[in-house]
């Protein structure tokens, strides 16, 4: 009714299917190709920054957490947990995939043993104590205070 005689009688079954199955295939793989160039591969590298960020995060980096919140990284606890002081001693714990950023990494000061030694000639000269010795004095402290700790849980018990 609709299609003319020359119409419908000028192509044979096997070739219009075979004509219709390339001509949908190839306009379907270059739409993939296209959203694998423009979508996948860079969504994939930001995870990857995002993941290695969240994997060398220290304790005294600054952050921006996911709600907006900025503050410094007080304490790593366990693989996925961070606690955050916001200031002012707020202290709110965060999930570490959460984190946007980091926007300054800590500072650690090591010290050589050049300055090390000249530190510690100045702590003498000024009568102070050195930094050896102040490390020695903490260490101690903290053993005693860990061999009292023990003794009083064992009372306890």
């Amino acid at each position: 009714m609709f299609i003319t005689p020359a119409w419908a009688q000028s192509a044979s079954g096997a070739e219009a299917q075979e004509f219709s199955l390339i001509g949908f295939m190839l306009p379907m793989l270059l739409i993939f190709l296209v959203f694998y160039i423009f979508v996948f591969r860079p969504q994939n590298k930001r995870m990857r920054e995002h993941q290695s960020m969240v994997d060398n995060l220290k304790r005294g980096d600054r952050v921006v957490t996911g709600g907006g919140l900025i503050g410094k990284v007080y304490k790593l606890t366990g693989e996925d947990e961070v606690i955050i002081d916001l200031g002012e001693g707020m202290r709110v714990h965060a999930v570490r995939s959460t984190l946007l950023t980091i926007r300054e990494k800590a500072v650690s000061y090591v010290p050589s043993e050049e300055t090390q030694g000249a530190e510690d000639a100045d702590a003498k000269a000024d009568g102070k104590k050195t930094a050896k010795a102040k490390k020695a004095k903490e260490e101690k402290t903290i053993t005693v205070s860990r061999v009292r700790k023990t003794k009083k849980d064992k009372e306890g018990a």
